[in-house]
This record gives structure tokens, C-alpha cells and sequence, in this order.
């Protein structure tokens, strides 16, 4: 006999994500992914100018705003064959590198951590023996005896006065928890060391973008930074070393607090390589391009069959028609008119709600697929294409992480134990250490070339008439974005942004074939049917956000919400 579990709304995520489940034997049979509101920006950028479309995509998220910025940018700078100064390249890629490391770092400890450690058994920890266990496997200076009573204080004053805040409605107790009492505590001290880490790296953003989120330096062309040392008012070296010394910060907790605690973590929980797996086709683009043309890259990207990475093919740049022709999109099973199977420039956006219907539609989220078969995004796949790619610094990571995993764990620890609901934690610390060092590479390239007395940081685009189209591609924290568009005498004609959310929450497709959250949960033990914490566990190991798969706009103008800063 089957059991029925609907999630809805799945929390500490940016979005509407419905979850059901069905179980039989105290596992998943089967599972429905939904996004429940509608993303309305197609709509909205037809007729306006192509140069403005960046302004407008950049608001689809309230977290991956910079992403759409770059990716939309690239659309049209790929669609007039443009290059763009390598100043601007290098700016770009600070940003993005930046956005993506405070983004790694708050997923793990602010929206799903609080899977993996039980903040209440924290309370019963001995900080002396939490250190300890702190002290060997990491330099951390903030590991001291100190530090964590001073957040085992923190936590006792919450459960004292009965409202537990950020903590509160968590499954504490759970049968699935396994942490002890020591490191509990040293998560929760990292939970809070954490928010001002994190800070540091949207100051990186503020500084070259002029505001985050929703940074206002781009252009299609380059980027708005005036370069001069003898104007407060532009980019000078001054800023630029500063922005070094939030780089270095940034590695400094990389290093000796994320990727130590996602290894604890990964060698307590073990047992989690065996869940999780589902989609293993992994899609990843090239990234941080070090050329004017986008054909050279820091970061390559590719494309991995059945997790098998022998069979690892490379997408080479902006221009790859590997990618641009592999990527369809279906509705057979999503809430718009018809049922179509088609390349993103050729789609429509015609919005047609059914109610939710489990052979039906009942998604507002598209299907996308490559090569006709679903493919998962994100840091997982990312790392594996880097690493089957022989790239050297995602290779040490990767190795210098299992390593610690196994060494926690006392047994060995392969690549194909990332391939899981705990393998995508480690992927994401992985890639953090990597864009790390992407980071002062790319902020050594920048003050190397300005040194060489080149300023140049934009090319005004020249739209020709007639109708044109490209695609932007950019490795998002979440995965693969692109944001493809169509343009006819200036003017946008069609637009369609496929981003990560898409590609791993989408319903099943015209095949009828599960999207990767849906695949990922089959088979998953669930020990307390009304307490679906095993769910929760790998669909937050995705990182959703379902605001970019289907972003809420009300067409006749009406006020949705007003919000009052205090």
C-alpha cells in the first residue's frame, strides 16, 4: 500500500516548489516536481530594445540577479558576433566569480545545512571537545574553545526565551540525524561566521558593479567602469586592491572552513553516496572567457553521457553549435498552450493553467533537453566535466576532498560517490575552491593588462536591419543559464530564458522522461512519512530556484506587493 506526501511550499529556497511524493516501502516510488507560479519576462521584453533586455532579466531572481545581467548581454553580443574589451572580460568575470562563492557559501550553511545538524543537540555539546575536533581538521583561527561557547550561548539564550528565530520549525530530533552534539556546534558556530563572510564577497559585486543585487555597470559592449587612477569617481587601483584583500578573505574560509565542514559532513553522512543519483547526464558551459572573442576559457565546459566520463564531449565557446543545437525545450507537461517539443529561439509563451494533473500538465515549468534526453546542471556536473577535462585546479580539489571524506569516513572515496544527494554538497565546495582561484587569477589578468596601458572597457554595439539571433551561455551557481533571443530591426522579437532551475526541476518530458529532481528522489528512504526530511535533504542538494524558472508578473498592472524599507 502506497503513501501520498505533498510538500508545498518547499522552504529555504528562492521560489514556489510543490514536491509529491508517493511511497511504498518506506522509499519513493514516484515523484512530481511543480513550480507553482508563473515567469512572465518573455512577455515583457518583446518590442523593446535589445540592449535594455539585461535590465529587466536581471529582476527574474532576487538572488541570481548578476547571472541573467551577464547571461543576457551575451545573448546579444552573440547574436551581432561582437567582441568586447578585454577589460570588460575581466570585470565580468570578478563579478560573476564573486556572485558565485557568496552564493556557494549561503546554500550550504543557510539553506540546507540545517538538513544535516540538529541546532537543539548543540546544546549539549563540550566546546572544549568541538574544538578539538575543529583544531584537526582545519587552521581556522575562529576554531577556538571561545568562539564556540559564545554560540552554544547564543543558541541557549533562543531555547530559553521560546523562540528559537532562524532555527525554528527545523525536524530536530529526526531519525535521520546523525551529527553529535561537538559538530552540531561547530556547524551552527560556522552557520553564523558565515553571514559575514558572505558579506564580503556581494561587497566584491557593490564595488565593481555599483550595487548589489541588480548591478548597474553592464552593457551590451563591455561594462560602464571608467578606468583611472586620478578619479574617485572610476575604477582606480586603490579599489582594486581592496577588492584583492575581500578575495583573499574569501579563500581564507573556503579553504579552512567550507570545503573542511562539507567533508565532515560528507564522512558522517556516507551512507548518502548510495541516494540522490538520479539524471546522469551532465551538461556544463564554458566559463571566465580570457579573450575578446569568448573562444578561450579559463573554465572549460562539456557534455557527460550516463555519468560516464570517458565519454566527456567539450563545448567549446559562445559560438559551439553543440550546445546552441542540442537544447529543446517541451510543454507536454507544463501549464502553456499546446504541446510542443522546440529549439528555445522558436518557442511561445502562451500561459494555459489545467490544475494539477499527474499524467496531465502540472508544472509552469518547461522540460529542457539535450540531445532529446534530460540532462542535470549545477556545480555536480560542472566538477565532473572539469575534472574529465583534466582541468588541474578542479582535479586537485576534487582529490584533495575525497581524500578528506575517506580519511573522516575510514574508507575509500571515488569520484562516483559525488554522483548523490551528498556528492552535489561536496561538487559545490569543490567548485568554490576553484573559483577561488579563477578569482585572483582573473583580478591578476585585469591589473596585468591595465598595466600595459590599455583603458579600453567598451565597444558600442551596431545593430544591423533585418532579423538576427543569439544565445547567452554562463555557468551559474546553479548550472547551466542561457538566455536566447531574437531580434528584428532593433527590436526584440522573442525571448526565452532557460536557466538551471529549468533544466533540474522540470516536469517529464515529451518522452514522459523524469526531470532530475523527480529521477533524483526514486528509491530515496523516507523513516517518518509526515516528516519528509530525506526529500527535502536531496532536493535542497540542488540548490532550487524556482523564482528563475518561473518568474510572477500580473499582466494587467495590478500592484502584487508592496514593500516598505524601515
Amino acid at each position: 500500500m502506497s503513501t501520498r506526501i505533498t510538500i508545498d511550499p518547499v522552504t529555504r529556497i528562492e521560489g514556489h516548489l510543490r514536491i509529491d511524493c508517493e511511497l511504498a516501502g518506506g522509499r519513493v516510488s514516484k515523484a512530481w516536481a511543480s513550480g507553482q507560479m508563473w515567469r512572465g519576462m518573455e512577455v515583457i521584453l518583446k518590442g523593446r530594445d535589445p540592449r535594455e533586455a539585461w535590465l529587466y532579466t536581471q529582476r527574474i531572481c532576487g538572488v541570481c540577479t548578476t547571472v541573467h545581467a551577464i547571461a543576457s548581454v551575451r545573448a546579444v553580443e552573440n547574436a551581432l558576433n561582437m567582441e568586447i574589451p578585454l577589460n570588460a572580460q575581466y570585470i565580468r568575470n570578478i563579478m560573476i566569480a564573486a556572485h558565485a562563492i557568496q552564493d556557494h557559501i549561503v546554500h550550504f550553511y543557510h539553506l540546507s545545512a540545517l538538513d544535516w545538524i540538529d541546532v537543539p543537540a548543540a546544546l549539549k555539546a563540550n566546546p572544549a571537545k568541538s574544538a578539538s575536533f575543529a583544531q584537526g581538521i582545519s587552521s581556522w583561527h575562529l576554531n577556538s574553545v571561545q568562539e564556540l561557547a559564545q554560540t552554544q550561548e547564543k543558541l541557549k539564550k533562543l531555547a530559553d526565551s521560546g523562540q528559537f528565530g532562524i532555527f525554528t520549525n527545523g525536524y530536530w530530533g529526526h531519525p535521520a540525524m546523525k551529527l553529535s552534539p561537538e559538530v552540531n556546534l561547530l556547524a551552527c558556530t560556522h552557520y553564523l561566521q558565515a553571514l559575514e563572510v558572505q558579506r564580503r564577497a556581494n561587497m566584491i559585486i557593490a564595488i565593481l558593479g555599483a550595487k548589489t543585487p541588480h548591478i548597474q555597470n553592464l552593457a551590451v559592449g563591455g561594462v560602464a567602469n571608467p578606468l583611472n587612477n586620478d578619479s574617485p569617481s572610476a575604477l582606480s587601483m586603490e579599489r582594486l586592491y581592496y577588492v584583492k584583500t575581500l578575495i583573499d578573505e574569501l579563500g581564507d574560509f573556503i579553504d579552512n572552513v567550507y570545503l573542511p565542514d562539507v567533508c565532515a559532513i560528507g564522512a558522517f553522512y556516507s551512507d548518502w553516496t548510495e541516494h540522490g543519483a538520479g539524471v546522469t547526464n551532465y551538461l556544463s558551459v564554458p566559463e571566465y572567457p580570457l579573450d575578446s572573442k569568448g573562444t578561450a576559457f579559463d573554465l572549460p565546459g562539456g557534455y557527460i553521457p550516463n555519468g560516464n566520463l570517458a565519454q566527456y564531449r567539450p563545448i567549446t565557446g559562445f559560438h559551439d553549435q553543440f550546445f546552441s543545437r542540442g537544447v529543446n525545450e517541451s510543454i507536454k507537461h507544463s501549464w502553456y498552450a499546446g504541446d510542443w517539443d522546440r529549439s528555445p529561439w522558436e518557442e511561445e509563451t502562451e500561459p494555459h493553467y489545467t490544475d494539477f494533473q499527474e499524467g496531465g500538465k502540472y508544472s509552469w515549468v518547461k522540460a529542457p533537453t539535450f540531445n532529446g534526453a534530460p540532462a542535470q546542471v549545477g556545480p555536480l556536473a560542472n566538477v565532473l566535466c572539469l575534472y574529465a577535462a583534466g582541468h588541474a585546479p578542479t582535479r586537485k580539489q576534487t582529490d584533495k576532498a575525497l581524500s578528506m571524506i575517506g580519511s573522516l569516513a575510514g574508507k575509500s572515496m571515488g569520484i562516483g560517490a559525488l554522483q548523490s544527494t551528498i556528492g552535489r554538497h561536496a561538487a559545490r565546495a569543490v567548485r568554490a575552491a576553484v573559483l577561488y582561484e579563477t578569482l585572483r587569477k582573473q583580478w591578476q589578468l585585469l591589473i596585468e593588462n591595465i598595466g600595459t596601458g590599455d583603458l579600453a572597457t567598451f565597444i558600442p554595439p551596431e545593430f544591423p536591419k533585418g532579423e538576427i539571433s543569439g544565445v547567452g551561455i554562463h555557468e551559474a551557481p546553479r548550472g547551466v543559464l542561457s538566455h536566447w533571443v531574437v531580434i528584428e530591426d532593433m527590436k526584440i522579437k522573442n525571448y526565452q530564458a532557460v536557466v538551471p532551475s529549468t533544466w533540474n526541476s522540470s516536469p517529464r518530458n515529451a518522452k514522459d522522461q523524469p526531470g532530475p529532481y523527480e529521477a533524483s528522489l526514486l528509491g530515496t528512504p523516507v523513516a517518518v512519512a509526515d516528516k519528509p526530511l530525506e526529500v527535502l535533504r536531496t532536493i535542497h542538494s540542488f540548490d532550487p530556484c524556482l523564482a528563475c524558472a518561473i518568474h510572477m508578473v500580473d499582466r494587467k498592472n495590478r500592484e502584487i506587493v508592496r514593500v516598505r524599507a524601515l
